[in-house]
């Protein structure tokens, strides 16, 4: 089974700050968490992208 690269962006600025792996099959719904962003200089929901 072969994982992809995806990134995780800040929903407030748009940055992309953080890169995860993905499973080769697409899920529904994208992953959401709270992380810390550089940039807006706090914790802000950052989602997946593809």
């Amino acid at each position: 089974m072969a994982l992809k690269k995806g990134s995780l962006a800040c929903t407030t600025c748009g940055s992309r700050n953080y890169s995860i792996k993905l499973s080769s099959n697409p899920k529904p719904v994208r992953l959401e968490v709270n992380k810390f962003c550089k940039h807006c200089g706090g914790y802000t929901s950052h989602k997946e992208t593809r």
